[in-house]
C-alpha cells in the first residue's frame, strides 16, 4: 500500500474551531501535522500508511511502538490535557537507557520531583504505597525504582486513554483520510 506525503505548513493544523469544518479536515490536517514533524517522512518505509494506522488499534504497545502513532496518541493526550501519563512512561523508558550511576541518581530526582511528589506538576495516578516505596528507592536510584509505577500508568493507558483514542474523531478521521488517498492511489 501507497505510503502518504502531504505538502502543508505545520499552521494548518488547528483543533479549535467549529465541529462540522473540523471533523470534515480534522484527519487531513493530523496528516499535515505528522508530515512536518517528522522530515524524514519523504523515504518510503518512513511514510504514513492506512495499514500502519489500522494496526494501532490492536494493541497500545502497537501504537507506542510507531513513531506516528506515538506522535498521534500524544497529541491527542494534549488536547485532553491528560498527557502526564505518556509523559511519565516515555521519561521512564529513557530513564532505562542511563548507564551512568550519577546521571541515574540526578534524572530520579527529577522524575519524582516532576511526576511521583504528592502535587507535583504533572502528578501521575499512582497509589500511596507506590509513590512511598519510589521516595525510598530514589535515593538509591536503579534502573528498576519507577518499574512498579510505570506499569500503573501503562494500565491506566491501556484501559482508559487508549480506548478513547481509538474513539476519537481524531484517529477515525485521519483513518478516513488515509483510507480516501490509497483510493486515489
Amino acid at each position: 500500500m501507497r505510503g502518504l506525503i502531504v505538502q502543508c505548513p505545520p499552521t494548518q493544523f488547528n483543533m479549535a474551531g467549529d465541529d462540522g469544518g473540523r471533523n470534515m479536515n480534522l484527519g487531513k490536517n493530523l496528516m499535515c501535522r505528522l508530515k512536518c514533524m517528522f522530515s524524514d517522512s519523504s523515504a518510503p518505509e518512513s511514510r504514513l500508511s492506512l495499514e500502519d494506522t489500522q494496526q494501532w488499534a490492536h494493541s497500545l504497545d502497537r501504537l507506542l511502538r510507531s513513531k506516528y502513532g506515538l506522535a498521534t496518541f500524544r497529541t491527542f493526550l494534549k488536547l485532553e490535557y491528560s498527557d502526564e501519563n505518556i509523559e511519565f512512561w516515555l521519561t521512564c523508558e529513557d530513564y532505562k537507557k542511563l548507564t551512568s550511576s550519577h546521571k541515574m541518581m540526578a534524572r530520579a530526582k527529577k522524575i519524582f520531583e516532576q511526576f511521583v511528589k504528592a502535587e507535583s506538576p504533572k502528578e501521575i495516578n499512582i497509589d500511596y504505597h507506590t509513590r512511598e516505596e519510589i521516595k525510598r528507592s530514589v535515593r538509591k536510584a536503579t534502573v528498576q525504582c519507577f518499574d512498579e509505577a510505570q506499569k500503573i500508568v501503562y494500565g491506566l493507558m491501556e484501559r482508559d486513554s487508549y480506548p478513547r483514542f481509538l474513539r476519537s474523531d481524531m484517529y477515525k478521521s485521519l483513518l478516513e483520510s488515509l483510507a480516501e488517498d490509497a483510493e486515489r492511489g
